[in-house]
């Protein structure tokens, strides 16, 4: 089953943009970092929020500050801060504690005249990625790909259409995945996070159609582009029937599916493209309901 969602339609679902230049670069890294201090230390007079806050974590609706905004005690290593002016969208990927409770936290903010009116967490803690499968790493070992940081020399840059594509073409593949590459390109050595869990041989795995339980990759949004870091932050679901018992992989490994009853992934997930290839690609994900939607979706599909 191919994804409704073609390049046509992709930059469709691109949130609005905002003001040209209504916060440079600069200012939105600064806000990001304000942010972070806020969260931490929970305490909102340190960011600059608009008099009204939307605020989702893990797809539930709160009032602002609720949630981990409550319950965060400490923040561990170091954090990813994706900015894009266009759209006037900052992306996190952060590691937290919760009194003892390890957490992976992927956010988004918008930001219009300098100030957060949009907030959306995704929290994965191990009681919330939900079993089997289990992609959750140990976050005081957890070590990020040193590319997903990186600055992308001027040369080595994709547009912002091209990287959106790349992306789009990675869900392409992951959707009822066969061993057909579907519109993304690996570099050898790329790597994947996905809740500090490290996944090696991307594309080797997809040739094999390793991820064949995966029966659909939905509501794709892709949120933001940092053409300095060669970032795309995408939002989605991955949807498991649960009706694949067994298959085998192209080059001929018998597998048991994973999925044994209907399940959801929903993610935030960020891929760093150079050279026209992905090379690095960092999630937080969550087990939801069975076709669970966000409430920032737009134009969700059917």
């Amino acid at each position: 089953m191919r994804s409704p969602v073609t390049w046509a339609t992709a930059l469709l679902f691109l949130l609005p943009v905002a003001p040209a230049m209504a916060c440079d670069r600069t200012c939105l890294e600064r806000i990001a970092t304000d942010y972070r201090a806020a969260f931490v230390n929970r305490n909102p007079a340190r960011a600059p929020f608009a008099p009204k806050v939307r605020f989702t974590e893990n797809n539930v609706e709160l009032g602002f500050p609720d949630g981990s905004w409550d319950a965060v005690t400490s923040e561990v290593g170091t954090a990813l801060t994706l900015v894009d002016p266009q759209t006037g969208n900052i992306g996190m990927f952060m590691t937290i504690r919760m009194l003892d409770t390890p957490a992976y936290l992927a956010i988004r903010l918008h930001v219009k005249g300098e100030r957060i009116d949009e907030v959306e967490h995704i929290l994965s803690t191990k009681r919330l990625v939900s079993t089997p499968p289990e992609p959750f790493g140990d976050i005081d070992q957890f070590v990020r790909n040193p590319r997903m940081a990186s600055v992308v020399p001027p040369a080595q840059r994709s547009p912002r259409q091209q990287i959106i594509e790349q992306a789009n073409g990675y869900f392409d593949t992951l959707q009822n995945n066969t061993g057909e590459i579907r519109g993304a390109s690996f570099s050898p050595d790329a790597t994947r996070h996905e809740n500090g869990l490290a996944f090696k041989d991307i594309e080797k795995d997809f040739r094999r159609g390793y991820y064949r339980s995966n029966d659909r990759v939905r509501d794709r949004d892709y949120l933001l582009v940092d053409e300095e870091l060669g970032i795309v932050l995408a939002r989605g679901f991955i949807d498991h029937k649960g009706t694949l018992d067994e298959f085998t992989t192209t080059d001929g490994e018998r597998v048991r599916g994973v999925f044994r009853e209907p399940h959801t992934w929903s993610f935030l997930e960020a891929f760093k493209v150079e050279n026209g290839m992905i090379t690095a690609v960092e999630a937080n994900f969550i087990g939801t309901p069975y076709y669970t939607r966000s409430p920032w979706t737009r134009r969700p599909e059917r």
